[in-house]
């Protein structure tokens, strides 16, 4: 299969070469890009491969399948030209995510919405992938009526330089020595902190652009347009895996042993019947891992519970890979597609 990657160079783009190697996925060339050439080489399976700039005329070179793990702006200029040219688009942007008759497919949770007609898979807000792959059994038993979650999110959900942030703030202070100011994706100092503001835009009722990702997203992935949502997104000082603590109505009477029984044969989930689970645990999983599901008192419609994944892996590379293993498998992806002409 040839396959390329824009954005390789970043977070994303480095975890999914990393996912694709390790599910033996058959990568006969690959097309490596990023913003622009770059010096030094990817080495990748015992080969050296280019690294250049994304432009529309390298990327319409016979790709089976085109990754996109680069800005908005990236995926808006070029992946309607790769899925023109043949390619299946697997776009880690929020570009497409709510467009109509654009499908946003979580393997574990919606499958059946991938169709051979469709060249364009949005990979959905690392968030709201993680709640989904944790509430998607209790939808599926019991129904849902409304969902409200307060999350708190991994630095790494803003790439290298969240995590550089917080590099950058831990060395100050572990330091009497002056450092020079740098330049954050935060509204806020991270490190010792915690940040009720996940991005910067806030709308006339004050919901932020990711809190309303989440509520728009989840609603799509779980096919209930109509679901009340309600969130509150945190950005907290760790590197990886968001954590969320969930509380549901439900549609229909159940118990915590129900949901439990459910979420134990779920896909993709990891079910805590005791105990509990923190990021670090989870960190380079990816598997949802779901603790504290708990009643609220007597109810058999109000329940808790706490969710926490990966949001590199699970949130965004590896739910891109797992889509094209989906894709493949359905037989959606290579047929007439040429091979790459290497340069």
């Amino acid at each position: 299969m040839n396959i390329a990657i824009v954005g390789v160079t970043g977070v994303v783009g480095e975890t999914i070469l990393r996912v694709l190697d390790e599910r033996k996925i058959p990568v006969d060339e690959l097309g490596a890009f990023a913003s622009r050439d770059r010096d030094v080489p990817l080495h990748f399976r015992g080969r050296d491969w280019p690294i250049r700039a994304a432009t529309p005329d390298a990327l319409a070179r016979g790709y089976d399948a085109v990754f996109f793990a680069s800005s908005d702006d990236a995926s808006a200029e070029l992946a309607e030209n790769c899925a023109r040219s043949g390619a299946i688009v697997i776009d880690n942007s929020a570009t497409f995510r709510l467009a109509d008759g654009v499908p946003l497919v979580v393997p574990e949770v919606n499958p059946h919405d991938a169709a051979a007609d469709h060249r364009i898979y949005p990979v959905a807000n690392c968030t709201a992938i993680v709640l989904c792959v944790g509430i998607a059994p209790i939808a599926r038993l019991a129904g849902l009526r409304s969902v409200r979650v307060a999350t708190y999110q991994a630095v790494s959900g803003a790439g290298k330089a969240g995590l550089e942030a917080l590099a950058y703030e831990e060395e100050g202070a572990s330091t009497s020595a002056p450092t020079t100011s740098m330049k954050t994706p935060f509204a806020a100092p991270i490190f010792r902190n915690v940040i009720p503001l996940v991005g910067s835009t806030i709308d006339e009722f004050g919901d932020s652009g990711e809190e309303k990702k989440v509520a728009a997203e989840t609603r799509k992935m779980l096919g209930l347009p109509s679901l009340h949502i309600a969130a509150t997104t945190v950005r907290v000082p760790v590197r990886f895996a968001h954590s969320e603590a969930v509380f549901v109505e439900t549609e229909r009477d159940t118990t915590v042993a129900e949901i439990g029984a459910a979420l134990a044969v779920a896909p993709g989930v990891v079910y805590h019947a005791t105990g509990i689970v923190t990021p670090r645990d989870v960190e380079g999983q990816d598997l949802v891992h779901v603790a504290r599901v708990r009643a609220e008192g007597d109810s058999k419609r109000h329940f808790q519970l706490w969710i926490v994944g990966d949001q590199v892996r699970k949130g965004a590379a590896t739910n891109a890979v797992q889509i094209l293993e989906l894709l493949v498998a359905r037989g959606f992806v290579g047929a007439g597609s040429a091979r790459v002409s290497t340069p």
